[in-house]
């Protein structure tokens, strides 16, 4: 008996479709010098090789938490296989301690009780008014007076392990370059690797961290239903990078056909193409994503019985939420291929082809999308950062992902009444707040660089 179901969702097979896309023009770059230029442009960046590093580390988590299952729960008379309704991640897998130990409601991070007084009884008769202690937070400790200490040699230890890692790594690294570390070290062209470097140093210590502290403690506090907010933080990855990638995979077929388009074509068909974009541009986006999700909603209130478990209705939200995302935005970048288009195809070789009887099919493909793709990839990395504010602020006001999906947005969400407490609940917010702003800090830096790299107008100038 197999001890686990593997489960596709919607968002989990466009995610794979992305990722063999990824791999796809990585593979095409390599094989095209003009387009390996301006990546070495990119990899010669400290900046960009160090955010490179950060945006690994999140994509390998949304990974993970993409391969989705469900656990076998035994057998049934027949002795075939019975699983679970409840479909897990390898990310909850690895992150069993996280999810198992919930608590009762509140508690600060690194706590060893309840953050709010309740009637205890005790052990002779009668009742007081205290803070109770947490089932798991900190139970391995006997007094809770020796937190400190405890939490002072577990952090030396998580930074010991993370170094330790790093120094192994480095030395599997280096054990074939010449010249040996030192000269590694020495050489101002590998530069943007020691960046990377350190980075790393930094993440492996933190991982170090989480491993040693996460377990016993709850390292970034509990919420109202005592579930560990460090884990909550870690499943909004996947929200957020979903929200980023996939509006854009939906946005680009649009973009690319119809910019390009009523460039070249010019007449009645930029016509249309102009007066559909500008027409769309003109509803509020905000208004047409709530009327959206609001019909979603009553669709899947009326059909229940269609969805197998709370976690595919709430995939299904999330994927909604990424094509009418999409649907509004992209009339902007094909604003800009419309008007790049225009130009090109007034340039010699078009001209050329076009009077040589070359094919308006293969014209476009083989002369205009080429050398337009610098500013569609130019606008992918610059609206990544931008598409993960938007989850944040549409879950805010109640028209983003689903409430029983884990994001960012969600956490802040539900952060509006812990703030207006006494004492205040902060850290679900300060926990979304730094996840989300080390994620878009990251994708500008790195879209800043790229940007520079691909742009021509830029690249003559310096």
């Amino acid at each position: 008996m197999m001890g686990f179901q593997p489960v596709i969702l919607a968002t989990d097979a466009l995610i794979y479709l992305l990722v063999i896309l990824a791999l796809a023009f990585a593979w095409y770059t390599r094989r095209h010098a003009h387009l390996r230029a301006p990546w070495r442009r990119v990899a010669a960046s400290r900046t960009a090789m160090g955010a490179l590093v950060v945006i690994a580390v999140y994509v390998v988590i949304g990974l993970l938490d993409t391969l989705h299952f469900r656990p076998a729960s035994g057998e049934d008379a027949q002795g075939h296989a019975r699983y679970a309704s409840e479909v897990q991640s390898v990310l909850d897998l690895l992150a069993t301690p996280l999810v198992a130990h919930r608590e009762k409601t509140y508690s600060a991070p690194f706590a060893t009780h309840l953050y709010t007084r309740e009637t205890i009884e005790l052990p002779g008769g009668g009742q007081v008014r205290d803070f109770p202690r947490l089932k798991w937070g900190g139970a391995h400790l006997g007094d809770p007076a020796r937190r400190a200490g405890d939490i002072a040699w577990r952090s030396a230890a998580g930074v010991a392990l993370g170094a330790a890692a790093w120094l192994l790594w480095m030395a599997l690294a280096l054990r074939r370059h010449p010249g040996g570390w030192r000269a590694w070290w020495a050489d101002p062209g590998r530069a943007p690797m020691r960046t990377a470097a350190w980075v790393w140093l930094v993440v492996l210590i933190l991982a170090g961290l989480v491993l040693t502290l996460a377990g016993v403690y709850h390292i970034l506090g509990t919420d109202k239903v005592g579930e560990d907010v460090f884990y909550q933080s870690l499943k909004s990855i996947r929200t957020g990078l979903v929200i980023g990638t996939l509006t854009t995979l939906v946005m680009l077929p649009a973009a690319i056909l119809l910019g390009i388009m009523a460039g070249y074509f010019r007449g009645w068909v930029d016509d249309v193409i102009q007066y559909l974009y500008t027409t769309l541009s003109s509803v509020p986006g905000v208004l047409l994503i709530a009327a959206a999700v609001l019909m979603m909603q009553i669709y899947m209130n009326n059909h229940q019985d269609e969805f197998n478990s709370l976690t595919e209705r709430a995939d299904l939200r999330l994927l909604f939420l990424c094509v009418i995302l999409g649907v509004t935005s992209w009339t902007s970048l094909c604003r800009l291929l419309r008007g790049e288009t225009l130009k090109l195809r007034q340039l010699e070789y078009v001209q050329a082809a076009q009077a040589f009887g070359v094919g308006h099919f293969t014209t476009l493909m083989r002369h205009i999308l080429p050398n337009v793709m610098h500013i569609v990839l130019i606008v992918v990395v610059l609206d990544f950062s931008g598409l993960v504010l938007a989850e944040a602020v549409l879950s805010y006001i109640n028209i983003g992902v689903d409430p029983n999906t884990n994001s960012w947005g969600n956490m802040i969400n539900s952060a509006r009444l812990e703030l207006a407490r006494e004492p205040v609940v902060w850290w679900s917010l300060a926990a979304a707040f730094v996840f989300m702003f080390v994620l878009v800090l990251a994708a500008n830096l790195f879209a800043d660089v790229v940007r520079d790299a691909f742009d021509p107008r830029l690249r003559e100038r310096s």
